[in-house]
């Protein structure tokens, strides 16, 4: 049976460990062993345990804070949704209370229920939780708008087309004279990864049934990019065109291009997807998903239900179409 108003101490109790270990654990502290960790974590959510912290500023008065629980908090991509969001919410007085979500789905649960009392509504990008997983880590009672996840009942949602990105990207590389492409992904169990990868297979069979349509593995940093073109170059595998499955990947897969001394856009083309601000410097072919604005967008969508609860919309989802973007990485080729 759960206390009235579980404490560190209940548990630590439960779980049989010590307050101190307890602490390190929801903390995310290296120095906890993993099972440790899953008896703290498990105690935690079958008591319904809050952090001291947000128990403390429980009350029915308003914060004017809107929690941000992301998937990470380093990158452009990441940066560029934020400021959008930063902007929305200053303009209507609010702030921003930021948390990591980790890679870790019972961390991310704890990210989500320590916003509880702290704040007066969340902003939630799990594209790497699926539906369940996520109903059950979203804490009850706090209106919650989700960017790029999956779908949740009864929350607003703002949703990128990810399948027709990725179908302007193919269209234009076999507009251009391509035939042999090959699609770098995102990681597994990530919907946007998924979705990207769906909707090249999908492009690639629909403009251009026949042709071969391959795909590696990649993670949406750097060097995956990197990885894939050396595999490429290792095998010996013609290849004309790289259509990555985010900007960074597609960024490492030029950089790797270029110190191979193949010709980018001559000998293979390069696209992504996203145009983060870097891509705009590097004069990559990309599609555009004004991140900027979508965080913008998800802020004000949940202030207005937050500010007229009586005309709180049930679970709608935007969806938001990218437009292509042509640059120097897709040029034209010059050879018959």
């Amino acid at each position: 049976m759960k206390p009235a108003s579980a404490t560190i101490r209940d548990v630590a109790r439960h779980a049989a460990v010590s307050v101190a270990s307890v602490s390190r654990a929801l903390n995310g502290h290296s120095n906890v062993h993993p099972d440790t960790r899953a008896r703290v974590l498990a105690s935690a959510k079958s008591l319904g345990y809050v952090p001291h912290a947000g128990a403390r500023s429980l009350s029915l008065a308003r914060s004017h804070a809107i929690g941000v629980v992301l998937p990470d908090l380093h990158g452009e991509f990441f940066s560029e949704i934020v400021r959008g969001m930063d902007r929305e919410a200053g303009a209507h007085g609010y702030h921003l209370l930021l948390s990591n979500m980790h890679a870790d789905a019972e961390l991310a649960a704890q990210a989500m229920r320590s916003m509880r009392g702290r704040v007066d509504g969340l902003i939630v990008m799990a594209p790497q939780i699926d539906a369940t997983g996520l109903d059950e880590a979203l804490p009850a009672g706090i209106p919650t708008m989700l960017i790029n996840s999956p779908d949740s009942t009864g929350r607003g949602a703002m949703r990128v087309d990810n399948r027709a990105g990725i179908d302007a990207i193919v269209r234009h590389l076999l507009a251009s004279g391509r035939r042999a492409l090959v699609h770098v992904a995102g990681p597994a169990g990530n919907i946007d990864a998924r979705e990207r990868r769906e909707g090249f297979l999908a492009a690639m069979a629909r403009h251009a049934p026949g042709q071969p349509s391959r795909v590696i593995e990649g993670n949406f940093r750097e060097e995956a990019g990197e990885r894939a073109v050396a595999t490429l170059l290792d095998e010996g595998e013609a290849v004309d065109g790289i259509v990555a499955a985010n900007d960074m990947m597609a960024l490492g897969a030029l950089q790797a291009l270029r110190e191979a001394g193949l010709d980018v856009p001559d000998a293979v083309a390069v696209t992504g997807f996203d145009d983060v601000p870097l891509a705009r410097y590097m004069g990559l072919t990309t599609v555009r998903v004004h991140l900027a604005d979508m965080g913008a967008r998800a802020v004000a969508r949940l202030i207005d239900a937050l500010e007229h609860p009586s005309d709180r919309p049930g679970g709608d989802t935007e969806w938001l179409t990218p437009t292509l973007v042509v640059r120097t990485t897709t040029t034209e080729r010059t050879d018959p």
